[in-house]
């Protein structure tokens, strides 16, 4: 949530910083700020505004002179306060001298904000941000510090999650950082520095990085470099500058209308790229490493918990049924979200596996906390290299799906049930709950899926036609049952992301206790009936569904004549075994919620509400 991006340099600002919100808008938001420092004015100059980065820089070029070497700038994601021109960041101290952008939330903003009112400090905003900036100016001013030891200090009176950029307008040679909870990476340049939530805002300028740990911060100057302290301990650390993988090709559109589109074919190779080199069909081998290191930790295992929100959740209860029927290990799929408010029962020979396509996920990284002290071994399954949850958990293994821009995931999903899969496989050839036969069936099987992938999006025309047919209906219903019931509530999710229509998804047999009283003519029922698993149980459930006038729209493997009869329409995907099958039956949903959420008008890659990374609970 909310993307920050700054620079300090011999460049313009304005333009890097301006870029740099544009990459960042996938993150989601609803006003966009910047803060500029004019070196012929000696003084700082700040536009912002409810909206669009489009908008901010309208009102920029009337507001502003937008001139300067040093700059802040932010997209927010309303918390405290409604989204408005005013609770915009970013805000500026009583003085005006302190200047601040701020990612998180400060849960004990009310009691700080009495305190600095009682001591003369006054107020526009009804933002916790604010509140912050104040606070390091009182400190800075009471106690006669610079502004870093000044941050330093009021952090550790705040309690909550952040990511700050801040800097000081009598001090304009330097820009102060820090993060807790909250992502923040800075790009090393020649004599330039770049800070940003991610590293995709100055990829095209250095491929050099730092990545703050929790509990870190980091004063930079132009001349002098950076400098990175513990806020608590105030001990130096030394900063490790990493080679950055991405490269800009990767985070532009490449001729797709939006990158949900994009990232919905992108997928025959991501899923290719997650399993590449760690399967090796002919030998029957699994290579990873942060698997066998803890091999024993898996097949010693009682049970398995995985822990995850959204989508991610929705793997994991793919995962549920790969775990039990490859490895017979017993398996339960929290809400990342529910997890740590419910006093679990953790027990230290549990492993618990934590999904998330960012590695950033508040509610998964709190899971991720308790499940440490509880002495439970936690496996991370993320997309984002260098991320919170690959240095928080004890091992893990990443998704290689290439960046995720659009707010509604799909390769996140399918590369996350690939890598799932390759763990259940190894864990349970491990166990010897399944034979070298069957290990290399599988294998091969999941080499093929790429091409089933391909040949799965060769139906884009007709999906779009069947979306025109029910783009202006109220209501849709999903159904699948084993492997596709968390299909159906994948599809349904990704409906309601980002085409706003009321969507549902269950297993196809719960239809009849409860949902069925919904069904008429107007309600179209996704359902998804391959002919590998239930499928005579589903055939059941469509003519349930027919007899009371539903609208069926069947996805179906190729050549079905059943379901055929009984649907309005069908979409066919390629056959494959049943444990692989979300992997080509997610596809079509994708591409029916895209085209439906397009044809209504809807902001495909930016959906209302939502955002992409959900870093504060």
């Amino acid at each position: 949530m909310c993307g920050i991006v700054g620079y300090i340099g011999n460049r313009e600002a304005y333009p890097i910083i301006i870029k740099g919100l544009q990459r960042l808008e996938y993150r989601g938001y609803d006003s966009a700020g910047v803060a500029l420092y004019d070196e012929e004015s000696k003084q700082v100059q700040v536009s912002k505004t409810k909206g669009k980065v489009a908008d901010l820089e309208k009102k920029a070029a009337q507001e502003i002179s937008r001139k300067g070497k040093l700059g802040i700038g932010h997209t927010r994601w309303a918390t405290h306060g409604i989204p408005n021109d005013v609770n915009s960041h970013p805000h500026v101290s009583n003085s005006g001298e302190l200047i601040i952008i701020h990612n998180g939330i400060i849960e004990n903003y009310d009691a700080l904000r009495k305190e600095l009112e009682n001591r003369g400090y006054t107020f526009k905003s009804d933002t916790d941000t604010e509140v912050l900036v104040n606070l390091i100016e009182d400190v800075k001013k009471s106690e006669n510090l610079k502004l870093g030891k000044a941050v330093q200090v009021a952090l550790n009176q705040a309690i909550g999650a952040y990511a700050i950029a801040v800097f000081d307008e009598t001090r304009p040679n330097e820009l102060v950082v820090a993060r807790l909870g909250s992502p923040l990476a800075i790009g090393v340049g020649e004599d330039e520095y770049f800070v940003a939530s991610d590293a995709s805002p100055f990829i095209e300028y250095t491929n050099n990085a730092i990545y703050l740990e929790d509990g870190e911060m980091a004063i930079i100057k132009r001349e002098k470099g950076v400098k990175v302290r513990k806020i608590k301990s105030d001990s130096e650390v030394e900063p490790y500058v990493q080679e950055l993988q991405l490269n800009l090709e990767q985070i532009e559109k490449n001729g797709y209308d939006h990158f949900m589109l994009k990232e919905i074919y992108e997928q025959p190779d991501a899923i290719s790229d997650t399993y590449r080199g760690r399967m090796l069909v002919d030998e029957g081998i699994i290579r990873m490493a942060g698997v066998e290191d803890n091999l024993t930790k898996f097949t010693n295992a009682k049970r398995i918990i995985i822990v995850a929100c959204g989508t991610s959740w929705h793997a994991g209860l793919v995962a549920e049924y790969l775990f039990e029927d490859f490895a017979r290990i017993p398996v339960e799929v929290e809400y990342a979200s529910e997890f740590r408010y419910r006093n679990p029962v953790i027990y230290p020979d549990d492993v618990v596996i934590a999904i998330s396509q960012s590695g950033e996920t508040a509610d998964t990284m709190a899971a991720i906390k308790l499940a440490k002290e509880k002495g439970a071994f936690v496996f991370g399954v993320c997309n984002v290299v260098g991320s919170s949850i690959s240095r928080e958990t004890h091992a893990g293994a990443y998704t290689h799906a290439g960046p995720e821009i659009g707010v509604a995931s799909t390769k996140a999903f399918t590369t996350q049930i690939t890598v799932l899969s390759l763990i259940a496989l190894k864990v349970a050839k491990a166990k010897g709950t399944i034979t070298n036969e069957q290990l290399h069936m599988h294998l091969q099987e999941l080499s093929l899926i790429p091409e089933k992938v391909t040949e799965a999006l060769k139906s884009n025309e007709h999906i779009e036609l069947i979306a025109e047919k029910y783009k202006d209906v109220a209501n849709f219903l999903y159904l699948g049952r084993g492997f596709n019931f968390p299909v159906a509530l994948e599809g349904a999710l990704k409906l309601k992301e980002i085409s706003y229509i009321h969507a549902e998804g269950y297993p196809a047999a719960e239809m009849k206790h409860g949902p069925i009283a919904l069904i008429d003519e107007q309600m179209p029922v996704v359902v998804i009936a391959t002919k590998k698993g239930h499928y005579e149980k589903v055939i059941s459930n469509i003519q349930e569904i027919k007899s009371r006038n539903g609208r069926i729209i069947g996805v179906v493997t190729k050549g079905d004549v059943a379901v055929r009869e009984l649907a309005d329409y069908v979409i066919e995907v390629p056959d494959t075994i049943e444990a692989f099958t979300p992997l080509v039956t997610t596809i079509p949903l994708q591409l029916l919620s895209y085209h439906i959420a397009l044809m209504l008008g809807k902001n495909v890659d930016q959906p209302r509400n939502l955002a992409k990374s959900v870093t504060v609970e």
